[in-house]
C-alpha cells in the first residue's frame, strides 16, 4: 500500500495513517475487543503472525498484501501516539462497473474514543483511497442489532442494501463442498 493518507487530521489532535508492522499487536487486541462487542469472542482466532503476514508479507497469490490497514491515533501522555481505532480492508471487484472497490472488513474505534470523529476519519481516508484510485465503491457489513453503527453509517450517507443477503460457507460445509 502506498502512503496515501499518512497523518490526515480528524480532530484537533488525532491522525489517521497507514498501518505499520509495529501496529499488529495492538490491532489484534482491538480485533478481540470487536469480537467481544459483537458477541463472538470465541470466534476471533487471528494471531499477530497471521495479521502480519496478510498485511506485510505478500500473503496474496500475486505476492502483494492480502489486506490493508489504517489506524487512528491520538497523542499519548508522553508524546507517543495512542492507537484508538483501525480500518482493515481489501480489494474487491465489480463486474458491473468493471473496476475495483474496497471491502471494509473491520472498522473499530475503542469505546472511550467513539464519537470523537475517529470512525469518520477512517472512512474518509478509505473514501479518498477509493476515489484517488478510481474504485467504484466501498462496501461493508454491519450486524442488524448494531444501531449505533447503523446510525453512524446513515449519517455519512451510506445506504443499506436491503435486497442483498450475505452468505458464508465455512467449517465442515466448506470442507464437504471442497471434496
Amino acid at each position: 500500500m502506498t502512503a496515501q493518507h499518512s497523518a490526515a487530521p480528524f480532530g484537533p489532535t488525532a491522525t489517521v495513517r497507514e498501518g505499520r508492522s509495529a501496529d499488529v499487536e495492538t490491532v489484534v487486541a482491538m480485533v478481540r475487543e470487536l469480537a467481544e462487542y459483537e458477541r463472538a469472542a470465541d470466534q476471533a482466532r487471528i494471531t499477530p503472525e497471521q495479521l502480519h503476514r496478510a498485511l506485510f508479507e505478500g500473503a496474496a497469490p500475486d505476492g502483494h498484501a492480502a489486506a490493508y490497514l489504517l489506524v487512528a491515533e491520538v497523542p499519548g501522555e508522553d508524546t507517543a501516539p495512542t492507537t484508538v481505532g483501525f480500518a482493515l480492508w481489501f480489494l474487491n471487484f465489480s463486474t458491473w462497473e468493471g473496476v475495483h472497490g474496497i471491502y471494509l472488513e473491520d472498522l473499530y474505534v475503542r469505546p472511550a474514543h467513539r464519537g470523537s470523529g475517529a470512525g469518520r476519519a477512517l472512512l474518509t481516508a478509505l473514501a479518498r483511497t477509493a476515489t484517488e484510485r478510481g474504485y467504484a465503491r466501498v462496501d461493508w457489513s454491519v450486524l442488524t442489532w448494531n444501531e449505533p453503527a447503523i446510525g453512524f453509517y446513515r449519517r455519512i450517507g451510506a445506504i443499506p442494501l436491503e435486497e442483498w443477503r450475505t452468505y458464508r460457507l465455512t467449517g465442515s460445509a466448506l470442507a464437504s463442498l471442497a471434496r
